[in-house]
């Protein structure tokens, strides 16, 4: 009887333990378990397979776990030179305990026969790796979904939190391959030629400032440059002046993050620059005719330059890079500024220390610099150290930049503005008067040479100019009498359009021909 029923348990426990149809499984997360032990089986046989393999696969790859410890093991031993094979692999298992676990050294000499030679693992490994980053991606999402269905979500910490976890996955796994030399030759060749044939000599994206520009030839692509200064110095007077340059002269696109200044108060010092009329003229709207006439004609070649404006304030390393890439794709900007490093944030997470944030900013902008292959200019503070030093001279050092040697480090330029006048000095140290006069010294060049640049600044327009420059000389507008413009009549284009001055944060979007014009009725939508 007992029999009985003990047979009647067992073809019970039998039934339920029978395998459930696919139909009746829920969706099984992406893997390729066949091709991870052949990958493995593959490094046994021949050590040369993992060095095709040991940058494309991490151990979190692998979908079955006692595979990502063999591997592990295998990377382990690579790391410290030493042979691998099924007897050495095991060896390393077993002195970390890990054996067992794995399935004992039955399983792990059970890998080799899962493959015949290693002429393929490159192309396994791919997929393997493809797996992970499907897997990835789908515990992202779930997470996002989790969390956004939450009410007390805080959706832009959400949506940081995400796109840091997305870039984190594509900077791990998603390498850039080795360059032949014969293709760099080529395209080392390619840019000379094309710098040969400027007119200009120039290389890169013109500053606009003929010394300058002459020193650098133009700021080059996947640089870092870091401008810094004492506030008040004219930090952002400098690079308004230089993007004007680019984008009016040369039209060349380049896009402004102004976490300082609003997008509006950025523009009047554009319109106060580029028309030579003063800034509190600008601000009240108190104007004679002849600068309204002045305004109008000016105006015309400032609303069609390629210069795009974002001021998000606080803006996170992984913002920027969202916005890059789309300012980058659609707008083709060839050259970013970032007005000014200390008030961007490191992510949503906040960990760490200012210096530590300010690191992994520095090196954000570096990586995005190499990445979108685009010259990115950042402005930072300097240290109250400069205006303590003793002596007349505050000439700013290397040493001065404010919260973390990561960026002297990470830059390839560094440069700094002074100004002698601002410290109530008449003179320079060559008893040349300092009154309009301020300094570009280049600090840090990866490039070329150390020098500093004598500019002409011009305060009332918030302007940098050549040493040479004289006011008025590049302001052309008629003189004709019946050309007159009230305070409240719109400034119009040759076409006859109105035109506004900036695109301001639409990077979603690829504009057509005439994105840049819009309807501005007088000047105090400007």
């Amino acid at each position: 009887m007992n029999n009985d029923n003990s047979n009647k348990t067992r073809k019970s426990i039998l039934r339920n333990q029978q395998p459930i149809a696919l139909s009746e499984m829920g969706k099984l997360p992406p893997q390729a378990v066949d091709l991870e032990e052949a990958v493995l089986g593959a490094m046994l046989l021949e050590r040369e397979a993992l060095s095709n393999v040991i940058d494309i696969l991490s151990d979190k790859a692998f979908y079955k776990e006692q595979n990502g410890r063999i591997y592990a093991a295998i990377v382990s031993l690579f790391n410290r030179s030493e042979p691998v094979d099924i007897l050495t692999v095991t060896q390393e298992l077993k002195r970390s305990g890990e054996l067992d676990y794995v399935g004992g050294a039955y399983y792990i000499s059970s890998l080799t026969n899962r493959i015949a030679s290693s002429a393929n693992i490159e192309f396994h490994a791919r997929i393997v790796a493809q797996k992970f980053l499907q897997r990835e991606l789908i515990r992202i999402s779930t997470d996002t979904i989790k969390t956004a269905y939450e009410d007390s979500t805080d959706v832009f910490g959400l949506l940081d939190e995400t796109t840091k976890n997305i870039f984190e996955i594509l900077d791990s796994n998603v390498r850039k391959q080795h360059d032949k030399m014969s293709t760099l030759i080529s395209k080392a060749i390619e840019e000379i030629e094309t710098a040969s044939n400027q007119a200009d000599g120039l290389s890169g994206v013109p500053s606009g400032f003929t010394a300058l520009d002459r020193i650098t030839g133009g700021w080059q692509k996947s640089d870092l440059l870091i401008l810094a200064a004492r506030p008040g110095m004219g930090k952002t007077a400098f690079v308004v002046s230089m993007a004007k340059n680019a984008a009016v002269q040369f039209k060349k696109p380049v896009a402004i993050f102004s976490l300082e200044m609003s997008s509006l108060q950025l523009v009047k010092r554009l319109i106060s620059s580029e028309t030579e009329i003063a800034q509190d003229k600008i601000l009240k709207g108190n104007l004679e005719n002849h600068e309204f006439v002045q305004l109008n004609e000016r105006i015309k070649n400032l609303a069609v330059a390629p210069l795009y404006i974002d001021d998000t304030p606080a803006l996170s390393i992984f913002e920027l890079r969202a916005k890059a890439r789309r300012l980058k794709e659609n707008q083709k900007v060839e050259m970013i500024i970032i007005d000014y490093l200390q008030l961007m944030s490191g992510g949503p997470d906040g960990k760490g220390n200012r210096e530590q944030e300010i690191s992994t900013i520095s090196r954000g902008l570096k990586s995005l610099a190499k990445e979108l292959e685009i010259p990115i200019i950042a402005l930072s503070q300097l240290s109250r150290q400069v205006e303590n030093r003793p002596g007349g001279s505050k000439r700013p050092q290397l040493s001065d930049l404010r919260e973390s040697g990561a960026i002297e480090q990470d830059a390839d330029m560094v440069m700094f503005i002074y100004r002698p006048e601002y410290y109530g000095l008449e003179v320079d140290e060559e008893q040349q008067p300092t009154k309009g006069r301020g300094e570009l010294i280049i600090a840090k060049n990866r490039h070329g040479a150390l020098d500093t640049v004598k500019l002409r600044f011009l305060g009332q327009f918030a302007k940098f100019a050549d040493l040479d420059y004289t006011e008025g000389s590049d302001v052309i507008y008629s003189h004709n009498t019946n050309t007159t413009l009230q305070q409240n009549d719109s400034f119009l284009n040759n076409e006859g359009q109105n035109v506004k001055t900036m695109e301001s944060k639409n990077w979603n979007k690829v504009d057509d021909n005439n994105a840049d014009i819009v309807k501005r009725n007088d000047i105090e939508d400007f």
